[in-house]
């Protein structure tokens, strides 16, 4: 079993966060925590301790956390960059995850959108409030469901006209004679 759990931890090795990979980092990082079944650290806070007449029980179980949390928080630590080393060293695992989230993840979403803020200005859109919330959610599905991978789109904006080109006077084929192949298809292509 140790083994599993060496073999596991290197994928957290293999590339500390550093800001910038945080989404690959927090993935490799629960994947490790399930295996390891210790992912219960970064999801709840620290239960209150306690009483002195409480149940053993209860003594253990709040005795457990503290010691996978103590784990769990320096494998964290270990695995990130030494700027973050230093502005998390004070914190238990749930702490950390939390400020993480809160810097990162807002972060990779207004990344993740790009595309479509680009494709929505190239393409002049005119769109209600509503009808962009519409959108902005549905490409946030299409982000969950294909991850980041983007195709962009574009179209001659409305009432604009093209510019003539001078060229060698041969127009080139409008409509459906634009998507036929000139010579027939490559093998490549089949």
């Amino acid at each position: 079993m140790a083994n599993n759990n060496l073999s596991l931890r290197s994928l957290l090795e293999k590339e500390k966060l550093n800001g910038i990979n945080f989404l690959d980092w927090f993935r490799n990082l629960r994947i490790v925590l399930k295996q390891e079944r210790k992912e219960y650290v970064i999801e709840e806070p620290v239960p209150d301790e306690p009483a002195a007449n409480a149940p053993r029980a209860d003594k253990d179980k709040f005795k457990k956390h503290l010691d996978d949390m103590l784990d769990v928080s320096c494998l964290m630590l270990a695995t990130m960059s030494p700027e973050l080393q230093k502005q998390h060293e004070d914190m238990n695992a749930y702490n950390m995850i939390q400020n993480l989230k809160e810097i990162y993840e807002g972060q990779a979403r207004k990344e993740s959108f790009k595309p479509f803020v680009l494709n929505f200005n190239m393409n002049e859109i005119n769109k209600t409030f509503p009808q962009l919330l519409g959108m902005l959610r549905t490409a946030e599905s299409d982000l969950k469901k294909n991850g980041s991978k983007s195709i962009l789109m574009v179209r001659e904006a409305k009432g604009k006209k093209k510019a003539k080109s001078k060229g060698n006077g041969k127009s080139k084929p409008k409509g459906k004679d634009a998507l036929k192949p000139k010579k027939g298809i490559s093998k490549e292509a089949k």
